[in-house]
């Protein structure tokens, strides 16, 4: 049961540093799930409640990261809420096709709905780019993060 337990928290772990990276899954979820089942393959006596803790608090400020990146680009380049929106309906629509879908979609979505509330071609553009790049910047801090609770769970694992 304990090496099933440890092999489904690397199996999770590996998923969820792609979902970090790829819009749509829930990455950093998946990543501490997949600590968790390895801290219960042993009876959570390498890594106790208290690392567990620390580490659902570095999770859900991961999470906090990828909303308040993707609005902090938006507002950076002066778009409406109406941007963020489109960005976050571009995501999902961009999922259906693959990495390209992927990286246009919330740029698309923001420069269209941006485009639809000012009808001003270049703000949209602007509007657009803001987005994509908080959005690429909450990526990496969520990477960032995602590593952060890696090396503090293998820490505690190994020492």
């Amino acid at each position: 049961m304990g090496e099933a337990m440890f092999l489904a928290g690397v199996v999770l772990v590996i998923v969820g540093l792609v979902g970090v990276v790829v819009p749509g899954l829930p990455g950093v979820l998946l990543v501490y799930g997949g600590l968790v089942c390895a801290a219960w393959s042993d009876g959570f006596t390498r890594v106790g409640w208290m690392t567990l803790g620390i580490l659902l608090l570095l999770a859900i400020g991961a999470m906090a990261l990828d909303f308040l990146t993707a609005s902090y680009g938006a507002q950076r380049a002066g778009a409406s809420r109406w941007a963020a929106v489109g960005a976050a309906g571009g995501t999902l629509i961009g999922l259906f096709f693959g990495i390209p879908g992927i990286i246009l979609g919330p740029f698309l979505g923001a420069v269209l709905l941006e485009l639809l509330v000012r009808k001003d071609i270049l703000q949209a553009g602007k509007a657009g780019v803001g987005t994509w790049l908080g959005l690429l910047v909450g990526i990496a801090l969520k990477l960032a993060l995602v590593f952060m609770m890696i090396g503090i769970f293998a820490l505690a694992w190994f020492v």
